[in-house]
């Protein structure tokens, strides 16, 4: 049955959400920004190499991070790692990552994964895997991971059950609420946060796209000869260009009718934010959630500080803020504006061209 469970890890994000420290040649999934020591990316393949054995991995991503991809995880081979030539969201990502599968093994049950989550309970979210994995290959079902909110945060995807029952039929899917729905999500106990995790054959997921993106599977399907050979890069470099951007959850999941959710709470996180470091984060007696060595705080409370190796900051009279040191850039924002970040790239990128971003 093994030889049959994939792994497929989706890690072609830039992470802007987390510049200055995650940039276009090194994004959030290579980094290692909760001080692990292991990148996001290392972590996750480790999570998962539990489960299922290192040649049954495919990792999609940009082509310009290939390499980066080998060295965080030196036990895959290069015909594991697929190539965007851009980004088209998930649908298009997913796609690529199945069609190659039907390719090599259609008997084959897929875990898709993004590569930059943060796992507390890795036992736990393991077995609850392993449930999924039974119940994708029993029956025609495409299966997502649900997560019990702790607080109506409005940066998720919501997943409405139908039922109690540990692994349910989903109702609806609601995408990043306003605050006011988030409170009646919380209060109704009927929704879950939807963790970007799914688990399916390779058939049922294939006829999910040929049924509701037909113009994917067409495009897809007539990639598959390339598939494997040196036709390969030019073959997907067409193919991504033609295709529509389109996550999988608006192009698939909301659409279709044979969609199961399996609740859990294992200490997950997507690890979005700068806000949700620091809440992951060991603090200090003061809050301050700040590198062991090189930072001497004065009247600071609540910040988050991330500097360079051997970089000395001394920081006074801040109250719940970030503070990112770079090489090449110094951020420092209220933890309350970490949403203008996109807002200070664009006027970066406006002045200063390409070079820091």
């Amino acid at each position: 049955m093994a030889n049959n469970q994939y792994c497929i890890i989706m890690a072609g994000g830039i992470g802007s959400r987390f510049w200055p420290k995650s940039r276009q040649t090194m994004p959030k999934q290579f980094l290692d920004i909760l001080g692990t020591g292991k990148s996001f990316i290392r972590h996750t393949f480790e999570r998962f190499a539990k489960l299922i054995p290192a040649e049954n991995f495919l990792v999609v991503t940009n082509r310009k991070y290939k390499e980066l991809v080998l060295e965080h995880i030196p036990e895959l081979k290069e015909s594991q790692i697929l190539c965007e030539p851009i980004g088209r969201n998930t649908a298009p990502c997913i796609a690529y990552a199945a069609y190659t599968l039907q390719k090599l093994n259609p008997e084959a049950k897929m875990v898709v994964t993004p590569a930059d989550h943060l796992i507390l309970g890795e036992e736990e979210f393991r077995a609850i895997i392993g449930e999924c994995m039974a119940f994708a290959t029993e029956r025609n079902a495409l299966v997502t991971v649900g997560i019990k909110p702790t607080r109506p945060d409005t940066g998720y995807g919501y997943i409405q059950v139908s039922d109690n029952q540990p692994l349910s039929k989903v109702k609806c899917f609601t995408e990043k609420p306003n605050l006011e729905l988030a409170q009646t999500f919380i209060r109704c106990g009927e929704f879950f946060w939807n963790s970007g995790i799914f688990i399916w054959s390779v058939k049922s997921i294939i006829e999910a796209f040929e049924k509701y993106l037909p113009e994917h599977h067409a495009l897809f399907s007539a990639l598959q000869p390339a598939l494997g050979t040196d036709k390969e890069a030019a073959a997907v470099e067409q193919v991504f260009s033609e295709c529509r951007a389109i996550s999988i959850d608006y192009g698939v999941m909301e659409k279709a009718d044979n969609v199961y959710v399996r609740c859990g709470e294992f200490g997950w996180s997507d690890v979005g934010t700068w806000g949700s470091v620091y809440q992951h984060s060991r603090k200090d007696r003061y809050a301050n959630a700040v590198p062991s060595e090189g930072c001497y705080l004065y009247d600071t409370r609540s910040s988050i500080v991330q500097l360079p190796k051997d970089k000395i900051a001394v920081i006074s009279g801040l109250k719940e803020y970030i503070v990112v040191d770079t090489e090449d850039v110094l951020m420092i924002c209220p933890r309350s504006e970490e949403q203008s970040i996109k807002k200070f790239i664009d006027e970066v990128k406006f002045h200063n061209g390409e070079k820091h971003i």
